[in-house]
């Protein structure tokens, strides 16, 4: 096992996503998980149906425990709902983690479409959470509220490539999975550069915890010293056989198959 990711995030009683999905894709891509949970919500397939906040000094005590003991190679962040969440969460790692990579996942809706962030923290997260971060994985609704402009084309995608640099992120992996029809693209948007990934849409209704999964998966390829690129790379890979081999749980928007067995790249 190589590699320590401590990961800040709520958790998802349907295991689907939040936590449970950034611990098993960690896991299963050889990497240690440790966790800081920010919030319980009640869900399943079909939706989330209440939302219980961990107090902020609990949070950043796992934090804090965590770190001086177990360590971390980088930190993962995903939902962290409010501005005195993100602010105590900003607080701590500025306190005690200012020199671990960071992977966001800029968590603002659930899968089924409820809020998991509140309508005055986007600045809040952009400043304290986004800006200096070794990689924003955002998909086309959350890269539009982080900068202002609508993204509903390829086109737009590469119109958005500025402002989102500007967000102050070391890179930027811009997900095109909300596009209509079946081509597929994401982009990764680094200061010198951009890596554009293309594919054809898995058909399937088992998706929730997508981006969870993918951001965890880049987290664990980094804190195992893989470049960047390499991460995303293999990270994509591993989150396209997960949906592939979807096990069909639930009603609503189903999990993916994270115990799939993983070809290291």
């Amino acid at each position: 096992m190589r590699g320590r990711v401590l990961i800040i995030a709520g958790s998802d009683s349907g295991g689907g996503a939040g936590i449970q999905a950034d611990t098993k894709a960690v896991t299963c891509l050889n990497a240690f998980a440790a966790t800081a949970i920010t919030a319980i919500t009640v869900q399943n397939t079909k939706g989330v149906f209440n939302i219980h906040e961990v107090p902020t000094n609990i949070v950043q005590q796992q934090i804090e425990v965590v770190l001086s003991d177990i360590g971390a190679d980088v930190i993962k962040t995903g939902m962290l709902a409010t501005v005195p969440m993100i602010n105590a969460v900003a607080d701590t790692l500025d306190k005690h983690a200012r020199a671990i990579p960071r992977v966001v996942d800029p968590v603002m809706r659930a899968k089924g479409g409820h809020p998991l962030l509140a309508d005055d923290a986007a600045s809040a997260l952009i400043a304290r959470v986004v800006k200096g971060a070794a990689v924003v994985t955002p998909n086309l609704p959350e890269a539009e509220v982080l900068i202002g402009r609508e993204i509903k084309t390829i086109g737009d995608m590469h119109a958005s490539v500025a402002p989102l640099r500007a967000l102050g992120a070391k890179a930027v992996l811009l997900k095109g999975g909300h596009l209509e029809g079946h081509h597929l693209v994401d982009m990764l948007i680094t200061p010198d550069d951009v890596v554009t990934f293309e594919d054809t849409r898995i058909e399937t209704t088992s998706t929730h915890g997508t981006g969870c999964t993918l951001a965890s998966s880049i987290a664990a390829g980094l804190a195992q010293k893989l470049s960047l690129r390499d991460a995303v790379v293999r990270a994509r890979a591993y989150v396209r056989e997960a949906l592939r081999t979807a096990p069909g749980l639930g009603a609503g928007h189903g999990p993916l198959n994270h115990s799939h067995t993983v070809r290291e790249q």
